[in-house]
């Protein structure tokens, strides 16, 4: 049986506390474990934000994990790849450890690639929800606009609302081409559309999995 080690990670101290995602965590890694014939031999546990360049010196249980994992020629399982970073730049420096990452919710045969590719795009719809929310801030604030205040909440979720919606249609502009070379492959429908992706790894925006209805959303979107 294939050996390799578990890491889990939350963002916050309440988090940690309070065990809010670390269930969730192990429940997916140690199903994806059992479904590829996998011995999980060690867990670590890790509370920290993972923000920054040097993220990796602030994450001591990940450095053990990546060092254990070495010395047993093992990989490294997460539950989901933003248990690992957000930062794309982060998530490259990793691979560079000469440690394979296996993601439990991307499947076995997800390659490095794919991983920098999700990277990338998480990144870039944080970024565009990023830019376009304080564009928006700052005309109405330059309209007069009294920002901070609840007489403004509704003005600000609308404009939340559209920063994310705008990021949502990058997203399904960058996902178009998939889409795209599936059909012309000669799956047409939106379930068989659906399977692909998940097959291929193509997480939703929200890091799910697609679903037929999921599917005509982004190609409207895309359209």
């Amino acid at each position: 049986m294939k050996q390799a080690i578990a890491y889990i990670r939350v963002s916050t101290a309440k988090q940690g506390k309070s065990g809010l995602g670390m269930d969730a965590q192990r429940e997916a890694i140690e199903r994806f474990a059992a479904s590829e014939g996998i011995e999980v031999i060690s867990w670590f546990t890790e509370v920290e934000t993972g923000k920054g360049s040097d993220a990796l010196d602030r994450r001591p249980e990940l450095a053990k994990a990546l060092s254990t994992a070495r010395k047993l020629k093992a990989p490294v399982i997460v539950a989901k790849l933003d248990r690992l970073s957000r930062d794309v730049h982060f998530i490259s420096g990793l691979m560079t450890q000469r440690v394979p990452f296996l993601v439990a919710e991307l499947g076995a045969d997800t390659d490095p690639f794919v991983l920098h590719l999700y990277a990338a795009l998480a990144e870039k719809e944080r970024a565009l929800i990023s830019i376009r929310t304080k564009a928006a801030l700052q005309a109405k604030k330059a309209s007069g606009a009294m920002l901070g205040n609840r007489t403004n909440l509704e003005d600000a979720q609308k404009m939340g609302a559209a920063a994310n919606a705008e990021a949502a249609d990058a997203f399904a502009v960058n996902v178009l081409p998939i889409v795209q070379s599936i059909k012309a492959a000669g799956v047409t429908s939106l379930r068989g559309i659906a399977d692909a992706l998940n097959a291929r790894g193509v997480q939703t925006p929200r890091g799910g999995q697609w679903h037929a209805r999921s599917v005509a959303r982004l190609m409207d979107r895309a359209a």
